[in-house]
């Protein structure tokens, strides 16, 4: 079974530490070739995000020093090629992993929308707003005050559409979600559960979930404990009850998978790195059928690439 994997953060920690091995590093990595390999994950997705601690006029310097890493030390590996659309996708060879280049927070761009174009011109394929605080975009989930967009990221959402790029909402306030989906031709949430199943607000409510359905978008269910259950703790089981829950929104061909690997320190029991994919494939096929199961993990996410 092939996997799409909507999100990780190894970029975060290969920036963090210079010493860490993208090859084979498990005590550091959740997500290294190796793992991508053994999981089955023909795609990953490496975000570009900041951390808080960096100073704001550094930003922009960290992510452009993320996607060297991108390059030198992810893209270096004999396997991984740089995908930047469906195109690039299908001429990947068997023995070959894709890696595409996203951003988690228009943090790093501040008030310059050339930034943000000199990121996708270095292959940036999907485009988080926020993370979860407020920026120059729009608010974040925990900020108080709940704002949507402001008139600058209006204008950074119609770019992405222009460049069809991926609109991520994930991370979003409620305020900033809906003027998204009235907004951008190409939303998805990267790595969000369904807030019914467990009320974190990270998660989506019905409605949020229903809109990205009727926008034909894409929701990543992640593997974040703490998005998974409250309290206790998360198992694969815990994963299917948000993807059920999902397609029985009528969401069947816009869920897949975003795991957030090496973006979070507490792991779901059994599925602790991207070498476990294979657990989570064989418990779906225990309830799913093939074609199914297939459309999870790789080909609805695929399917729903801009070009």
């Amino acid at each position: 079974m092939l996997v799409f994997d909507a999100h990780c953060d190894a970029l975060l920690k290969l920036w963090s530490d210079e010493k860490i091995s993208f090859f084979q590093d498990e005590k550091s990595l959740h997500v290294t070739v190796k793992d991508l390999w053994q999981g089955g994950v023909k795609v990953q997705l490496f975000a570009i995000y900041i951390p808080e601690r960096v100073a704001p006029s550094d930003r922009f310097t960290v992510a452009l020093k993320m996607v060297e890493i991108f390059h030198e030390r992810v893209l270096a590996q004999e396997k991984m090629k740089h995908v930047r659309n469906k195109r690039d996708i299908e001429a990947l060879k068997e023995s070959e992993i894709g890696a595409m280049l996203t951003l988690e927070g228009c943090d790093a761009i501040g008030v310059e929308e050339t930034y943000l174009k000199t990121l996708l011109r270095l292959g940036v394929s999907s485009v988080g707003l926020t993370w979860n605080h407020s920026n120059a975009v729009a608010d974040g989930v925990l900020e108080e005050r709940g704002a949507g967009l402001s008139s600058f990221g209006c204008r950074i959402v119609n770019l992405l559409d222009e460049n069809k790029v991926w609109t991520d909402v994930s991370h979003l306030s409620k305020k900033g979600f809906w003027d998204v989906m009235e907004l951008s031709s190409y939303p998805i949430a990267s790595h969000s559960n369904a807030y019914s199943l467990c009320r974190h607000p990270r998660n989506l409510d019905d409605s949020q979930i229903r809109a990205l359905i009727s926008k034909n978008s894409m929701i990543g269910i992640t593997f974040v404990p703490d998005f998974l259950r409250q309290g206790g703790r998360a198992t694969v089981s815990d994963v299917l009850r948000h993807l059920d829950y999902v397609c029985s929104l009528g969401g069947e061909r816009n869920v897949g998978f975003g795991s957030d690997f090496d973006g979070i320190d507490e792991t779901v029991e059994g599925l602790d790195r991207a070498g476990k994919y294979d657990h989570l494939a064989n418990t779906l096929l225990r309830y799913y059928k093939e074609e199914h199961v297939h459309r999870f993990l790789y080909q609805n996410f695929f399917d729903h690439l801009p070009y």
